[in-house]
């Protein structure tokens, strides 16, 4: 499972022009899945969302999680975190999931922020073509992988 963080002032997902979701401070995370993820990737990614420290603590330093300032989450499915460029222009998408395993994985995971942040997590629409928006703060940009774990 790869997913894509960004701090943000504030975002949103739309679909068809209807807002489906939308926070203000907080997380913005993009997920990934592929055939070879389950429950210890959600798990292991969960929790590596909520406690990392990327919001400023009173002296400017990048020490608090959003679970410390009580920011929001939302979360976009983004089957493309698994292309594969390495031959030609045209990425392929071979290893991401079909929504029969990865739609599961996705849920679980919002399940899981939920409960890690003790807040509702905004979530786009699996599969979906959505637009999303964001003012990224920082910028803060992070990348995850769950099968590159140096813990």
């Amino acid at each position: 499972m790869r997913i894509l963080i960004q701090r943000v002032t504030e975002a949103a997902v739309t679909v068809s022009g209807e807002t489906v979701g939308r926070i203000g401070k907080g997380l913005l995370v993009l997920v990934g899945v592929e055939d070879a993820d389950g429950d210890e990737d959600v798990s292991y990614l969960a929790g590596k969302t909520a406690r990392l420290r990327i919001f400023d603590d009173e002296d400017g330093v990048m020490n608090r999680s959003v679970m410390d300032i009580g920011g929001e989450v939302l979360v976009v499915s983004q089957f493309t975190l698994h292309a594969q460029t390495a031959k030609g222009n045209r990425p392929s998408y071979i290893r991401a999931s079909k929504r029969p395993v990865a739609e599961p994985l996705y849920e679980q995971l919002c399940r899981e922020l939920e409960t890690l942040t003790g807040q509702p997590v905004q979530k786009g629409v699996f599969g979906a073509d959505m637009k999303v928006s964001l003012t990224n703060d920082g910028p803060v940009t992070i990348w995850m992988d769950s099968k590159e774990r140096n813990y």
